[in-house]
């Protein structure tokens, strides 16, 4: 049985997410005011809950709009961003030579790239699978299972939904071959424990991606 509970949240928006582009793997790509936003929300929300300095693990996407959200959520509990975990793990699908196109253009090409059912992404012919994406929030969840305490976690919209599929047993969507949770908006966070998910805050942002 995994020790602690796991808050899950996703970044804040971000100038891609406000242009409607593909994000997926890419480095960098700066939060918007809307974003930095969203990211005081997550912290108030959780400082409410956990008072100042709570005992928790900080861990994060590799990408910066993860981390960014990270520090402004850091700061509401008075926790030091310099001691968390960038992981390379807990980011966002790669989307291949979808990456950094507009959505409009690669729906044009190719049709709908969101599942209507699920509402999951469509993973590109030259991106990530979603068992790939399995395969490594697996290992993250392996890695930190024993871990005594608490751990907030800042990663994205398709791998949180992929994370919080496991972590909950959720049965695979037979389309990808992988179990997933539904997508939330950017700016939201979830709780869980013992397998069971509650939504500690909702976000302001855009949904799925």
């Amino acid at each position: 049985m995994r020790q602690g509970r796991d808050f899950i949240a996703r970044h804040g928006e971000t100038v891609f997410n406000a242009a409607r582009r593909i994000q997926g793997t890419a480095p960098h790509t700066p939060l918007t005011r809307a974003g930095f936003a969203q990211a005081e929300e997550m912290g108030r929300a959780l400082r409410a809950l956990m008072g100042a300095k709570p005992p928790l693990t900080l861990w994060a996407s590799s990408t910066g709009r993860a981390l960014q959200t990270l520090a402004v959520i850091a700061e509401h509990l008075e926790l030091d961003w310099h001691g968390a975990h960038a992981d390379p793990r807990l980011v966002e699908i790669g989307m291949g030579g979808w990456g950094g196109r507009y959505y409009a253009d690669v729906i044009g090409e190719v049709g709908p790239v969101f599942d209507p059912e699920s509402g999951l992404l469509r993973p590109a012919p030259d991106g990530e699978t979603y068992p790939q994406i399995e395969a490594r929030v697996r290992d993250w969840l392996a890695e930190t299972d024993g871990h005594d305490g608490d751990r907030l976690v800042i990663m994205h919209g398709v791998s949180s939904c992929v994370l919080r599929g496991v972590m909950t047993g959720l049965p695979v969507w037979p389309e990808f071959g992988a179990p997933a949770a539904r997508a939330l908006p950017q700016g939201s966070v979830v709780m869980i424990e013992r397998g069971v998910e509650q939504v500690v805050h909702l976000g302001t942002g855009r949904a799925p991606a």
